[in-house]
């Protein structure tokens, strides 16, 4: 680790993990928006509902994206398109198996397995690097994924794995490979701006096919973005839950390795939950539906809390690790 790379990495474990506060929040703000749209499209598949809200959140964040890299479009260069189309590719790819297995299997079962790329990312990389992953990595990762059980609240005698389970866990392998390829050497030169714009172009072209053969009529669309509090929803969904997490998440991942950056990725449920305490009131109040708060109970304060001892201890591991220049300043990563 150079001298120039160790406060980056600890400063890294922080801006990664405010990423996933804005990820959190875009769980209660995805289930406001598709009730939302239920009132007003009551007979919409709800394939419809989920496709047309991914197609229009990055379609306005790659048209926002557009304008910043206006200036210096010209000079994008074909590793940073490359460096995108992958981004876009797995990043869509994932959510499109994640939603499809939802539809076969519970919330809290997908949201469960989803992360099971925690376990899967240690292994690829210590595979990739022939060099096994460290003692801490290995408790992070039981830590992170019985803390999300627990939030999920998994009833292990009821679970099985059908198509909804096997199509998650596909999700879930493929979101693995979108942070492999974040993290690839050859990219490191890339601008941020630029690969994040094609990623987001991408993203919207997966999905847009999608909502197009879900929809019962053209004007589906019309009726389901023209609400003040759809347009609010989906604006936080935008400048918030991509824009500024994904940006983040592009520009800080390349600083950790990335056995580290899905475990702090693990940190999203958490958030989630917690935003879930008093979000759904304020967006009741706001679309004038009934979207209850939750409460908080034993799962959220024990799951939550094993999940966040994990972050702790990974920024520990970045705080405590030997200075540049030290005796044992070349340790392995893992």
């Amino acid at each position: 680790m150079s001298t120039r790379e160790y406060p980056k990495r600890l400063k890294a474990t922080q801006m990664l993990l405010l990423a996933t506060v804005f990820w959190g929040i875009s769980f209660p703000v995805m289930k406001a928006l598709g009730m939302a749209q239920q009132r007003v499209l009551p007979h919409a598949s709800s394939w419809f509902i989920t496709a047309s809200a991914v197609t229009m959140r990055f379609g306005v964040a790659s048209l926002i994206m557009l304008i910043w890299c206006w200036p210096s479009l010209r000079r994008m260069t074909r590793l940073e398109v490359w460096h995108g189309v992958g981004l876009g590719i797995f990043g869509g790819a994932g959510l499109l198996f994640q939603m499809d297995g939802l539809t076969y299997t519970s919330a809290s079962t997908s949201a469960f397995l989803t992360q099971c790329y925690c376990l899967i990312l240690p292994v690829i990389v210590a595979v990739r690097d022939r060099q096994w992953p460290s003692a801490l990595i290995f408790v992070c990762c039981f830590m992170v994924v019985a803390g999300v059980a627990i939030l999920a609240q998994v009833d292990w005698r009821t679970m099985r794995l059908g198509r909804g389970e096997w199509e998650t866990l596909v999700g879930s392998l493929i979101f693995t490979a979108q942070i492999l390829w974040l993290e690839r050497p050859m990219f490191d030169r890339n601008r941020v701006e630029h690969f994040t714009l094609v990623m987001f172009l991408v993203t919207a072209l997966l999905a847009l096919p999608v909502s197009l053969v879900t929809a019962n009529d053209p004007r589906d669309w019309l009726v389901a973005y023209a609400s003040p509090a759809v347009i609010g929803l989906t604006a936080i969904l935008v400048i918030f839950c991509t824009m500024t997490a994904y940006v983040m998440m592009n520009y800080w991942q390349r600083h950790v390795p990335a056995a580290e950056a899905g475990l702090i990725y693990g940190a999203e449920p958490v958030f989630a939950s917690l935003f879930a305490l008093f979000l759904p009131g304020w967006f009741s109040a706001l679309a004038l539906f009934e979207y209850p708060n939750e409460k908080v109970t034993g799962s959220l304060l024990v799951g939550g809390g094993l999940v966040t001892a994990a972050n702790i201890l990974i920024q520990i591991r970045a705080i405590s690790a030997p200075k540049p220049g030290s005796a044992s300043g070349n340790i392995a990563v893992g």
